[in-house]
């Protein structure tokens, strides 16, 4: 990891004075704020404990403007201020290619509906035990993928994004790669990405595994090693710890409902749901092979049936006793995607009060946080951090 700076001086706008990993580490200690910087180091040193905490990952890139998984996506979160950008949600094409999407399915990330020498490639398949209708990637060699463009996938949430509809082409994992050293020389620090191998066991039934094709990558770059900037996460624990073998990079199990099973436990016939891994027991076995999680932000303060926040569950504070860093997904501006209490009003494209319930968020002591308006997570961070 590069050095971040932290010199004192303005530079026009209160989230860039506090970017500095000095300002979030030895002042956040001294201000007493929850997880920060202490004089255990916990939080300190190099890599990703070296890292602004809060953390502020751009979600899909800047995701509430742009098309999400585009270069102009990832670029306007590094313009926002987020301090490490998820530049890469990994599925691979039928000719063995790693690219940038949400899903496998890019029916509703792309134009290819549009295109007609398509049409026939349309298809149902069982992705993770649901039925799927739509294009998927693996049907695609790389050079087809690349004559598509990418779309806004929320367009009633976010109509004005599609206003970028076209624009961008669809990524591949070395060009991200690539992109995160030219962005890296260009803006004179250190970019970090977050990316994520997506349902890798249907992957590997199909023979496209997915973590070794992104080790290789990873070493062909010389960014597999426990310092270097490229966080790797999966919702499936044994992906992880395929990766662990494979890589030295640090590595993050996702974590979703606590009624849910990661699909890999599914069909290894493992019995434990989320809410077994969020156990101290749990977060041990964990931390035996990861260096964190990403849970939902339900499983750090659940809602209520009227979906309003309650109090905290003791997440944070087991997750860090296990040594593990936190950074949950996924705060967003529009209202519903907002805790019901810090909503205004009921247009589905209308922003709520995200200010507060990144406060309360925050208050929690998390490590980071996922979130598609990056602008708004570094204000409410400097907001927080000033208290």
């Amino acid at each position: 990891m590069g050095a971040r700076k932290s010199n004192g001086q303005e530079r026009g706008t209160a989230r860039r004075t506090l970017l500095g990993a000095a300002v979030l580490g030895a002042g956040g200690a001294a201000l007493g704020l929850p997880g920060t910087a202490s004089a255990d180091g916990r939080h300190g040193g190099g890599g990703y404990r070296g890292l602004p905490r809060p953390a502020v990952i751009g979600h899909r890139g800047a995701s509430g403007y742009r098309p999400e998984h585009t270069f102009g996506s990832y670029e306007l979160a590094l313009d926002l201020g987020a301090d490490v950008v998820e530049a890469g949600d990994l599925v691979p094409t039928k000719d063995g290619h790693l690219v940038c999407r949400h899903e496998p399915e890019i029916g509703g990330t792309t134009d290819v509906a549009a295109h007609p020498e398509f049409a026939g490639r349309r298809t149902t398949k069982t992705l993770d035990g649901v039925p799927t209708t739509g294009w998927f990637t693996e049907d695609f060699t790389l050079a087809e993928l690349k004559t598509l463009r990418a779309v806004e996938r929320v367009p009633a949430n976010r109509p004005h994004n599609t206003l970028y509809d076209g624009r961008w082409e669809i990524p591949t994992f070395e060009e991200v790669l690539r992109w995160q050293d030219e962005q890296t020389r260009k803006r004179g620090k250190q970019v970090w990405i977050y990316p994520e191998t997506k349902h890798p066991t249907y992957f590997r039934a199909l023979g496209l595994g997915l973590e070794e094709r992104v080790a290789k990558l990873l070493r062909k770059y010389g960014k597999d090693r426990k310092d270097s900037p490229v966080i790797l996460q999966s919702f499936e624990p044994s992906s992880i710890q395929r990766l662990d073998e494979l890589v030295g990079n640090p590595l993050v199990v996702l974590l979703a409902a606590a009624n849910t099973r990661p699909w890999d436990f599914v069909t290894a016939g493992d019995p434990r749901t989320v809410a077994d891994l969020v156990t101290p027991e749990g977060l041990k076995w964990i931390a035996s092979y990861a260096q964190g999680i990403g849970p939902t932000l339900d499983l750090v303060i659940p809602k209520d049936a009227d979906g309003n926040l309650t109090s905290p569950t003791t997440l944070v504070a087991d997750a860090h006793r296990a040594g593990l860093v936190l950074h949950p997904y996924t705060m967003r501006n529009e209202n519903p995607f907002l805790p019901a209490n810090f909503r205004k009003g009921a247009a589905p494209d209308a922003y709520g009060d995200p200010f507060g319930a990144f406060a309360v968020y925050f208050a929690t002591g998390i490590d980071g946080v996922f979130t598609d308006n990056a602008d708004t997570a570094v204000l409410a961070r400097a907001d927080f951090l000033r208290r």
